[in-house]
């Protein structure tokens, strides 16, 4: 019965009522970060001098959720770049593990960076919740994940480095369209 619950504990979005929200100044960070199997440094305040920025906060890479997140962002991607905005996904996965992610076809498929925050500082400072490692815990490979866990939870951050949206508490693919939604309404006629 304890496995079931922690099943399906681990299912169920967190929702994001203490997280920063619209109007709120967006926390910088610079990050270690991966696109396509290539590491780099991300920073948001450079990001932003081209554009919105999504920042979408994931549990882990090589869940069954957070691959499904990723691979809908990498499939949209054309659609969040029409609208002039990057994508960047944040996650307490090491910068290694991110990198193999990055490149995945099946996941991120080389489209979208994926960032590095292994203290989770950068979760804390947009007010998420970070969950502790659960020892023994596996992803969909079969390997030990060995890290806390953020909240699911995406901002939209504008050119002015506040935030304009903030979504929590809905299933990956809904967080996804969701956000594409809030991108395409700053730019009109980018749908």
């Amino acid at each position: 019965m304890q496995k079931i619950f922690l099943l399906l504990a681990a299912l169920l979005p967190l929702g994001a009522a203490a997280a920063l929200q619209a109007g709120d100044p967006a926390p910088p960070f610079r990050l270690p970060a991966a696109l396509d199997g290539r590491t780099n440094s991300y920073s948001l305040e450079e990001a932003l001098q081209h554009g919105p920025v999504v920042v979408y906060f994931y549990p882990s890479a090589y869940t069954k959720g957070c691959n499904l997140q990723a691979h809908t962002f990498s499939e949209n991607q054309e659609k969040f770049a029409a609208a002039g905005a990057a994508i960047i996904g944040v996650s307490l996965d090491g910068i290694e593990r991110l990198t193999r992610f990055s490149a995945d076809p099946e996941y991120c498929a080389g489209r979208i960076a994926v960032a590095s925050d292994a203290d989770g500082k950068v979760a804390r400072a947009y007010e998420l919740a970070v969950r502790d490692a659960v020892p023994g815990r596996k992803d969909t490979r079969g390997d030990e994940i060995g890290h806390g866990f953020a909240e699911r939870t995406t901002f939209v951050v504008g050119r002015d480095g506040r935030i304009v949206a903030t979504i929590g508490g809905l299933a990956p693919v809904d967080n996804v369209q969701k956000a594409l939604e809030v991108v395409q309404r700053l730019v009109p006629g980018a749908h």
